[in-house]
């Protein structure tokens, strides 16, 4: 049995789809977990509970963090690393091996500007420390000898569920209120974004691949990264019908900060935004070269990304 704690969100949706193909019995956990395949297993838990984890990964031979909480730096110190400790002793308990989908919080500054396995934890913001944090405690487990994971890296991200994609909130939200599209910082930077489908795909391949553990993997991107004009561009060319004005409305450090007083999600945002006043590349050559895969293309997963809303409307 393989199962995704945090099963309900973008990436947990994808990697349920991305299963199937090595296994039968897949177990969605989450507070009130849907289906995503038609066999399967649902597992209703409130994954703060240690007891219920420890439930949660009994049986499986993998398990999946895909956890999404809610973006607010204060909820995140308070949960991320109990979450990854209570995981991590389950895992140990049940000789059950762990895949923790990540993203690049805990790499920071300057090193965003080209982001390999090889990067140095180097976090400057209080995001970064949780996730830096919680990455520590996962590879000082495996250095231990007492666990075998798997840290998967992904960039910012957007795809078909995209209330948790930043990418589509600013831009393909915008555009079909017929707004003009948003951008942090520095629209003429590029800016590495991963599809949602590729991520998920990636995650399974990982998990199941023995030769894969006990390392820091970054998941298949398109090897180009456009900059956030060049984004709203691919968008705007597969929404023909939006009435948006055309250019992109671009939201400066300091207006951030000024409009985080009333915008929470801006007050969030503010001591990120070094991932757009500078360019942000991801590089999946590792993984690409390794399983031989071709992420797809910026172009190709914004075109299905609004054909398959529009199909949804």
């Amino acid at each position: 049995m393989q199962t995704i704690l945090g099963s309900g969100g973008a990436i947990g949706i994808e990697v349920a789809k991305a299963l199937t193909s090595y296994t039968d019995t897949i177990r969605l956990v989450s507070r009130t977990p849907k289906k995503v395949n038609e066999g399967d297993l649902l597992f209703p838990t409130n994954l703060d509970d240690p007891a219920q984890v420890m439930k949660a990964v009994a049986g499986s031979q993998i398990a999946y963090v895909t956890v999404g909480y809610d973006y607010n730096t204060k909820l995140w110190q308070e949960k991320w690393p109990v979450l990854i400790k209570n995981v991590v002793d389950a895992c140990i308990q049940h000789q059950c091996k762990l895949v923790f989908f990540d993203n690049i919080y805990a790499i920071g500054g300057d090193n965003v500007m080209h982001i390999t396995e090889s990067s140095p934890m180097s976090p400057c913001s209080k995001k970064g420390d949780v996730r830096a944090a919680v990455d520590r405690y996962i590879l000082e487990a495996v250095e231990a000898g007492r666990l075998d994971a798997i840290i998967a890296r992904a960039p910012d991200f957007m795809g078909p569920v995209k209330q948790t994609s930043l990418t589509m909130n600013l831009i393909y939200d915008n555009l079909l209120k017929g707004k003009k599209a948003q951008w942090f910082c520095n629209a003429d930077r590029i800016h590495s974004t991963g599809y949602t489908p590729d991520l998920g795909i990636g995650t399974a391949m990982l998990g199941n691949t023995p030769t894969a553990y006990n390392q820091i993997w970054n998941l298949p991107v398109d090897s180009h990264a456009p900059t956030g004009r060049e984004w709203v561009s691919l968008f705007a060319q597969e929404m023909p019908t939006s009435k948006a004005p055309a250019g992109v409305q671009v939201l400066p450090g300091w207006g951030m900060r000024a409009l985080g007083l009333f915008v929470p999600i801006l007050k969030e945002m503010y001591e990120m935004r070094y991932q757009y006043d500078r360019d942000y590349f991801f590089d999946s050559a590792k993984f690409n070269t390794a399983f031989g895969y071709v992420p797809t293309t910026n172009a190709e997963a914004v075109k299905e990304t609004v054909a398959t809303l529009a199909a949804a409307a």
